[in-house]
């Protein structure tokens, strides 16, 4: 018996030592893994930038650049900045500073990952067509891909199945038969600036907010039809949404920390679900109605199941050839944001530089009433419509919905004569290329529509310079449907009203994933009364 105790004795203190070992041995692997994450690998990738006449900050521990660009971004954001001013210190402050201080060939430290900036048209544009190659960069939070995923996420053969089936949404004939919706949602609008200036004949009025109603009545009816009134809810969500992701990507991501219960990780996650079980309701009632026999409404979603339906048929009724259920959720959730913020935020920009620029905004309006009178704009006039057109281009230039695009670099890969290593995020900051005195000349600063006289292609001479719905084969393809909205709101609004700025408007732009005026826009409405 004392024999066979001190054999097990000796097994447990055996297995004891082994798993203390292992326990060891798993701690340094981990250790190990920590130490390259924190410190050895960006270290690194720093040297190997350097070599190549890279500059930028010496790597801080774990944190890098992030607090002093978080720092720079607060200062800048706490008070607002003079018509006249250059607006690039208080939008993009790190992006300035950084290149300030290190030239065009710069980086920062995001954390332990080094971005480097692209300032080189030719550069530029070689990323973005090379789109398997260069992908977008995915922020190490989950919880961020909650607002959307969708096509602007996907990469490979999945983002080319998903632009194939979403395609025919925004072919011209399909828009056409949209323009009566956008039609009905400007009008109401409309109708009701009528209802505030009527008394007096102006009225102080923070556009923003309209502008913002506006164009999501727009993306509901457009892509919920009869149901867009259900689709009005989501647009409230993803506002709010929105404000919690940018909270959310500015911290540095520690894995695990998505799971934890936080106020801010729970609201973000009931907002994502509400959204999802609206956006289903919508679509399984669409569903029924097309199995009722119903035909296609002509909306975003019914083009999106009917092409759905078509690319599945056409494999034999494979359905991995198609998207899923939750797959068509999220195009429609990507719709909703993608459709309303971006043309929301041009809109208010455009109403707010045609308030300074009394002359562009008179020779809109004439170009405008010349062409429609009072009456209901058309497809054909809207195209016609020359000088709305330049004063659009010349807004995005200057107020692009994006400040900047990131691309990620998975493998080690040569650009130009750089050779870049995998880790290293690319930056292309798409408000410094707009603003740029070296591609745009005296003036970038300036507003002046008068630069797109002869096109895009001609004044950027065919060079990645102009970037507000990017570039290569993932080019924004909602860009024909954005641009047709926002002649036709900007259209209706120039037949009835004139503006100019409020003496209470305060000049803040600042960016919530897009670029909008921090503290509203409040302008003076005016009925325009005709000269006879």
């Amino acid at each position: 018996m004392d024999q066979y105790l001190t054999n097990f004795h000796s097994i447990m203190n055996l297995i004891y030592t082994c798993l203390g070992v292992f326990g060891v041995i798993g701690l340094l692997i981990v250790g190990g893994r920590i130490l390259n994450w924190v410190w050895l690998r960006p270290r690194k990738l720093e040297n190997i930038l350097r070599k190549q006449g890279f500059k930028g900050n010496p790597y801080k521990f774990f944190f890098g650049d992030v607090k002093d660009l978080i720092k720079m971004g607060e200062e800048a954001k706490s008070k607002p900045i003079g018509l006249s001013d250059d607006i690039l210190p208080r939008v993009v402050p790190g992006d300035v500073d950084t290149v300030e201080k290190n030239g065009k060939k710069s980086f920062v430290w995001l954390g332990p990952r080094p971005l480097v900036y692209l300032m080189d048209p030719d550069t530029i544009k070689e990323v973005l067509n090379k789109s398997n190659q260069f992908q977008k960069v995915r922020g190490d939070n989950p919880v961020t891909t909650l607002l959307a995923t969708g096509l602007v996420y996907y990469e490979g053969d999945k983002w080319a199945k998903h632009r194939k089936i979403i395609n025919p949404a925004f072919h011209v004939d399909k828009l056409k038969n949209m323009l009566p919706a956008m039609y009905l949602s400007c009008n109401d609008i409309m109708n009701e600036w009528e209802k505030l200036v009527s008394a007096e004949g102006q009225c102080e009025v923070d556009v923003r907010h309209y502008l913002e109603n506006l164009t999501s009545d727009v993306i509901s009816r457009t892509s919920f039809g009869s149901s867009y009134e259900e689709g009005r809810k989501i647009f409230q969500l993803q506002r709010e949404q929105s404000t919690h992701i940018m909270k959310a990507s500015q911290s540095i991501y520690i894995p695990g920390m998505s799971l934890l219960p936080t106020k801010l990780n729970n609201r973000i996650k009931e907002i994502a679900k509400e959204v999802k079980v609206t956006v289903r309701s919508i679509i399984h009632k669409r569903l029924k109605e097309i199995e009722g026999g119903e035909t296609n409404q002509g909306d975003l979603l019914g083009i999106l199941l009917d092409s759905n339906f078509k690319e599945i048929e056409q494999h034999e009724n494979n359905t991995s050839f198609g998207m899923t259920i939750d797959e068509v959720i999220e195009e429609c959730k990507l719709f909703y944001f993608a459709g309303q913020e971006t043309t929301s935020n041009t809109l208010v920009w455009a109403m707010i530089l045609l308030s300074q620029h009394q002359d562009w905004q008179n020779r809109a309006r004439e170009e405008v009433l010349q062409t429609f009178g009072n009456n209901k704009p058309n497809l054909d006039g809207l195209n016609r419509l020359k000088v709305v057109y330049m004063i659009l281009l010349e807004v995005l230039r200057l107020y692009p919905p994006v400040a900047a695009l990131g691309r990620s670099i998975h493998e080690e890969i040569k650009l130009g004569d750089t050779t870049l290593p995998a880790g290293v995020i690319l930056q292309i900051p798409v408000l410094l290329l707009h603003h740029d005195v070296e591609l745009w000349g005296d003036n970038a600063k300036q507003f002046n529509p008068g630069r797109f006289s002869e096109g895009v292609v001609k004044v950027t001479k065919g060079k990645a310079s102009y970037l507000p719905f990017g570039w290569g084969p993932r080019i924004c393809i909602g860009q024909n449907f954005a641009m047709l909205e926002a002649k036709m709101a900007l259209a209706m609004i120039l037949q009835r009203f004139s503006f100019v700025l409020s003496p209470s408007y305060t000049h803040a732009p600042h960016t919530v994933i897009t670029l909008q005026p921090q503290h509203g826009a409040h302008l003076i409405l005016s009925r325009f009364e005709p000269k006879i």
